[in-house]
């Protein structure tokens, strides 16, 4: 009983631990100063390997725990049971994840306009597009509100597009960060409106496509129905790129902007945790969820965990929610899509017409 007892606890421990890593660094440039986010990018950075070091014992602890419960997750996704059960659901659910990308670009692009910022509060429209930033933010909102109805949806996509690449000329590779934002467009210009849309309703996306397969195959037509498919895994390998990176800047190139953000809000003591391990744990973790994501494993476990725990970082750190739309929504959308094609753990396990169910 003692023995049940000690295991108990020690998955609870790993579990909240775990769990928590994403709160402790949930966007530090989000919920720092900008003199602390100054100060941390200034300073040099603390080895992780040093801290491995010096925590071996319960380094190798943790990591066991952690490989264990992605196993159990593993062997629950695969069952043949529960997949029998629950893939006719998932089934019937996969055609509403495009219009939840489309529906969460939209509020983005909404909100990127009211804030007057590009994709991110620390990027002002004033700082990448100086005099015409009025113009963009009404830019901004026309592409969310075309988004949200689905009209001209396309149009709308190639012009953000344009957008995020002038963004990427002022800002640079700092723009990895939010590459999400570009895997939205890509699937905007991909397919379209798609469903729940204007142009549905009125059925000039159906003559459109008829007058289409009426004339003969053209390169662009070939392309749409090439890359159609291929759309939901482009995505998510720029969905979890975003994440790889902004876990690798803000906990592995500048990681004192984690190590400070641990220290203003004590989580070392809520946690129980050395502030540099908790910070190492913090990136190892981030950097798994972002790897689960680009090579498709366990995506509706990772977007559930990942969605739960961004909320209650939000409600402990107090942060400002809009920057973290397109965080919510794309992992919403993959709860509902679940596996591509292309995905590793769709391509290993799918069975007929079954699909792992996490």
């Amino acid at each position: 009983m003692k023995m049940f007892n000690k295991l108990f606890y020690a998955i609870t421990g790993v579990l909240l631990s775990i769990a928590m890593a994403p709160i402790a660094s949930a966007h530090e440039v989000y919920v720092l100063s900008p003199s602390s986010i100054a100060k941390a990018v200034n300073t040099p950075s603390f080895s992780l390997l040093g801290v491995i070091s010096q925590n071996l014992h319960e380094f190798v602890f943790w990591a066991f725990i952690g490989i264990l419960i992605v196993f159990c997750v593993l062997m629950i996704s695969t069952s043949h049971l529960l997949e029998r059960k629950l893939d006719p659901l998932l089934v019937k659910i996969k055609r509403y994840a495009p219009f939840i990308a489309r529906f969460t670009i939209g509020i983005s692009f909404l909100a990127c306009a009211y804030y007057q910022a590009t994709f991110g509060p620390e990027l002002p429209l004033s700082s990448t597009f100086g005099s015409i930033s009025g113009l963009i933010a009404v830019v901004f909102a026309a592409l969310g509100v075309l988004a949200i109805v689905g009209l001209l949806v396309r149009p709308a996509a190639f012009t953000a597009l344009v957008i995020f690449g002038a963004t990427i000329w002022v800002h640079g590779v700092y723009m990895l960060t939010y590459v999400n934002y570009l895997g939205e467009i890509i699937v905007l210009l991909i397919l379209g409106a798609h469903s729940f849309s204007l142009d549905t309703y009125f059925a000039t996306r159906r003559t459109r496509k008829r007058n289409d397969d009426q004339a003969s195959p053209t390169w662009l037509s070939k392309a749409k129905n090439y890359l159609a498919p291929r759309s939901f895994a482009i995505l998510r390998v720029l969905f979890g790129t975003a994440l790889v990176y902004a876990s690798a800047y803000a906990k592995i190139i500048h990681n004192n902007l984690a190590l400070f953000t641990v220290e203003r809000y004590h989580l070392d003591k809520i946690l129980g945790f050395e502030p540099h391990f908790l910070v190492l744990g913090a990136a190892l973790v981030e950097l798994t969820i972002g790897l689960f994501f680009v090579l498709g494993f366990e995506i509706r476990f990772t977007s559930t965990f990942l969605l739960f725990w961004l909320t209650l970082s939000l409600i402990f750190f107090g942060e400002i929610v809009w920057p973290h739309l397109i965080l919510i929504g794309i992992p919403i959308a993959y709860i509902f899509y679940g596996y591509d094609r292309y995905s590793l753990e769709g391509w290993l396990f799918k069975k007929s017409k079954l699909e792992p169910i996490l």
